[in-house]
């Protein structure tokens, strides 16, 4: 064979390499990703009912020290946790041994300490199940039912990444009063046959409290992050105004995630992805109130959005706020993980899943069928603003792999 011949054989054979790593093995690693995903759901599935257990077998620890064990940069919670059943039990059933005035915020909250030292955030019942929150999406008090809901959510789609929450029931006169500091104490009353209080926060009026049947209030209560994970709060990019006739720049200019994309900690890294993800989450708890959101100290963008406080939602559910998706439908991208859970997730299988997770709860049912009824159909709204982006830019742009292999060691 002459020279000539045999560069142009070796050519060939060249280009041919090069297509089957380009397109046979990549997809094969596309494939084996996408089985990967589909394996994940049916597990998500298979352990979505969580039966509320005092047991802890195989261990010594407490469950207070299980749940801090979990925490790790990208996760609150690890997908496997055979334990989490005990953890939401003691939230629900431990001894309070203090109780104070929430932490900084606008909301009444309260501060417990439960037998064991572990905090966690109570949130009073304020609205009755099928009320219905009118005016702007991010109107109202806060919905406690919302965080149970909120929490299980974020286990359905696979995030982990909100604190655990579960309802509980607490005695204000016998649980409550009697280990209160004189800043809560000072806010308790009567109203007719009700204890109430009204706690302290920017928007607490001694006109507004919030009222137990009788001495029983019902609320919920959120698992305080480990001391040793330190937050830091971050403005969110796409954040309101809450000024009227004053609007952001994302409400206006439809390059605006080109800026963002330049800026840190979204010019590399998960956090954009993160911000996407918690947008798909916000619009389907109709959560227009994330003006602000929390990662880790320190992270230097590597650590996940953590995904607090989400009492604002499911308020009204005839009401499909399309700006919380703002930054999927401008950035136009989305990880494939995600992508591939919600199409699992749709013709129902979404509804059917939360009102399965939420069963045990002991303020269940925690949302009216009308809520339920709407997670379905803003499911299909995503879905179709996905479609818009690969219809445009085309799959290999708008869907990005973004994986990253944990640690819970």
């Amino acid at each position: 064979m002459k020279l000539k011949q045999r560069v142009v054989l070796l050519a060939i054979l060249l280009v041919i390499f090069i297509f089957t790593k380009v397109f046979l093995i990549d997809n094969l690693d596309t494939s084996a990703a996408n089985r990967e995903d589909q394996r994940a759901f049916h597990r998500m599935m298979a352990s979505l009912h969580i039966e509320l257990d005092p047991r802890l077998d195989h261990t010594l620890q407490s469950p207070w020290e299980i749940a801090a064990q979990w925490v790790v940069p990208r996760e609150v919670y690890p997908e496997e946790t055979p334990e989490l059943g005990a953890v939401m039990h003691a939230m629900t059933t431990k001894k309070i041994i203090k109780a104070d005035v929430g932490y900084k915020g606008t909301q009444l909250k309260a501060l417990l300490i439960l037998e064991g030292g572990q905090k966690v955030v109570f949130k009073p019942k304020r609205y009755a199940r099928d009320y219905v929150v009118e005016g702007e999406p991010y109107a109202g008090y806060d919905r406690h039912n919302a965080e149970v809901a909120a929490f299980h959510l974020d286990r359905i789609l696979g995030f982990r990444r909100a604190p655990l929450v579960v309802g509980r029931f607490v005695n204000l006169r016998t649980e409550i009063k009697p280990v209160a500091t004189e800043q809560l104490l000072g806010t308790f009353m009567t109203v007719g046959n009700n204890t109430c209080f009204y706690g302290k926060c920017y928007y607490c009026r001694e006109t507004e409290p919030a009222c137990a049947d009788g001495d029983i209030m019902e609320g919920s209560v959120t698992l305080w992050l480990p001391d040793v994970w330190p937050l830091q709060k971050h403005r969110h990019p796409w954040g309101r105004t809450y000024r009227e006739g004053k609007l952001a720049r994302w409400e206006y200019d439809e390059s605006y995630c080109d800026a963002v994309k330049k800026t840190s900690p979204y010019d590399s890294g998960p956090r954009l992805l993160d911000i996407i993800d918690t947008a798909i989450f916000d619009y389907l708890i109709g959560n227009a109130d994330r003006h602000h959101y929390e990662s880790f100290q320190d992270d230097e963008g590597a650590s996940m959005l953590i995904l607090l406080d989400n009492a604002k939602s499911f308020g009204n559910p005839a009401l499909d706020e399309r700006s919380i998706l703002a930054p999927l439908y401008q950035c136009c991208i989305i990880r494939v993980s995600t992508w591939n859970r919600l199409n699992y997730l749709k013709n129902g299988v979404l509804k059917s899943a939360l009102k399965t997770a939420m069963s045990h709860d002991p303020i269940s049912p925690v949302l009216s069928e009308p809520h339920l009824d709407a997670l379905d159909q803003r499911l299909l709204s995503i879905l179709a603003t996905v479609k818009q982006c690969t219809d445009q830019f085309g799959p290999d742009v708008v869907l990005v792999e973004d994986r990253m292999t944990l640690s819970h060691l």
